[in-house]
């Protein structure tokens, strides 16, 4: 047996002696996102006062203070795996705390972490005071994922809860092609697929019908393509009535591939972006000091200096009075999602104009989960800025823009299930990366569904100098137009 810190015991049969342990109460909490639909968790004894952290966000106050409340001590900082579509926060999280940072070490070199105190691997057994921890590799969405097998072992040696991370959601599986999608993978999904395969058959479906599954993602993410949006399942839910049950019961690998790979949505480029940044270890934010608020003229000389205005305003108030290089993004359930779609840290420095300084703040740290740190300072008013009204024009008016390009901003699926004709498909998402690729002095008509995605892809266009004008009411609107 090897003893590593904090009481971690590895590739260890034995356990300590029940003797030591009395009838205490296994602590849990989830923490969610709606945002993003990402789940974190905390699991602890309450006999010895440990914790440990599984997939934590980088704004970590909300961990220590849980952890307070409870009398207990952050000791063990984990992941599944290396995310994408969130900068993790598990070195904000144990360098706040001291506690033991213990990550996947599966997959090759090319999937391992460059930071982290100790690599998991499969069969890996630790403590975390009487509650038993078991790794298993689960290949599929990623080559190094792993899942986490809970027993609370005062109350017996039956496993009570499996933390999948993107392995086995509500209802589905992860998707197996993010790493061709955003990641610069070529032809991986396939490889994916058939170990998303075995890991179903060979580590979830050996585990017992009892035991409670939590995966990292609800519904809404973009790691899957059916999330249900319950938070758990269990193992023998999800054998009886999971769309892949069947496949893998009759071992049609095959079937489960094609099915598996077919109708996923378009997978948002700054996801690359986060795999790169998670591997190498995010930057530890710290103590941070307190944003500034900024006058008017400043605001305009960052604007000028090459700076980014986020409005968050409603799309009303921006479309009335739409400052100068200004990306609007309005508060609101997809304020992260929108801003890692359309927002990157190396295109410069970001100003907020918020209602307060303490939305200001708030949305601040909801930045943070997507990497986005350079925001300089916030202002509340739009008095005193250039603005200028950039309002969408009725889809009766569509014939006088006969020249231009008329964008749709819809994922892939949407537009194969019907468009406006002519149109070109760009999801939103990949917007950042493609500018080369759209005409400058052209005029582009852009689009979505209803209205709400097209206003944020528009005003990030015209910040960035193209000539954008926008359709209202969006798809909806025109098919209706046409009677």
């Amino acid at each position: 047996m090897t003893l590593y810190p904090r009481g971690v015991y590895f590739h260890s049969k034995s356990e300590p002696s029940r003797s030591l342990f009395r009838r205490t109460t296994m602590f849990f909490e989830r923490f969610y996102d709606t945002d993003l639909a990402q789940a974190s968790y905390m699991v602890g004894c309450q006999r010895t006062g440990e914790c440990l952290v599984i997939d934590p966000v980088r704004d970590v106050q909300q961990y220590l203070e849980k952890a307070a409340s409870q009398r207990l001590r952050v000791t063990h900082v984990t992941e599944t795996h290396i995310h994408a579509d969130y900068l993790s926060g598990s070195r904000e999280l144990a360098a706040a705390t001291g506690a033991q940072l213990l990550l996947p070490g599966e997959g090759g070199a090319e999937w391992r972490y460059d930071f982290g105190d100790q690599k998991l691997h499969h069969g890996d057994v630790f403590w975390v005071g009487n509650v038993k921890v078991e790794v298993r590799h689960t290949p599929g969405h990623t080559p190094e994922s792993l899942s986490f097998l809970v027993t609370d072992t005062p109350r017996g040696d039956v496993p009570v809860m499996c933390f999948t991370g993107d392995f086995v959601f509500v209802g589905d599986v992860g998707r197996p092609d993010l790493l061709d999608e955003a990641a610069g993978g070529v032809e991986t999904r396939f490889v994916g697929a058939r170990q998303m395969f075995a890991s179903l058959r060979d580590q979830f479906l050996t585990l017992p019908d009892g035991v409670q599954v939590w995966p990292a993602h609800g519904s809404g993410s973009a790691c899957g393509k059916a999330l249900g949006a319950v938070p758990s399942t269990t193992v023998g839910y999800e054998r009886a009535l999971a769309w892949w049950a069947p496949y893998v019961e009759r071992g049609d690998e095959q079937g489960f591939t094609d099915e598996l790979l077919s109708g996923q949505p378009d997978a948002p480029l700054y996801y690359g972006r986060m795999k790169t940044q998670n591997r190498a270890g995010p930057t530890v934010l710290g103590e941070v000091s307190a944003l500034p608020q900024l006058s008017a003229a400043e605001v305009e000389r960052q604007l000028a200096a090459g700076a980014l205005l986020i409005d968050t305003r409603p799309r009303e108030q921006h479309q009335a009075a739409a400052p100068r290089r200004s990306v609007n993004l309005p508060v609101g359930n997809t304020f992260e999602t929108w801003s890692g779609w359309l927002l990157r840290p190396e295109d410069g420095d970001y100003v907020l104009l918020a209602a307060s300084a303490e939305q200001a703040e708030a949305l601040r740290r909801r930045l943070w989960m997507v990497g986005l740190d350079n925001v300089s300072g916030f202002i509340t008013s739009t008095d005193g800025l250039d603005t200028a009204p950039q309002r969408p024009f009725a889809p009766a008016d569509l014939p006088q823009h006969k020249d231009a390009l008329v964008l749709d901003v819809r994922k892939k699926t949407e537009y194969d299930a019907g468009h406006i004709p002519g149109a070109r498909q760009l999801h939103a998402g990949r917007l950042p990366w493609k500018l080369g690729e759209l005409p400058q002095e052209q005029e582009i008509v852009v689009h979505c569904q209803s209205g709400a995605r097209s206003a944020a892809a528009a005003s990030f266009l015209r910040a960035r100098g193209f000539n954008v004008s926008e359709l209202a009411g969006g798809y909806e609107a025109w098919e209706k137009a046409q009677g």
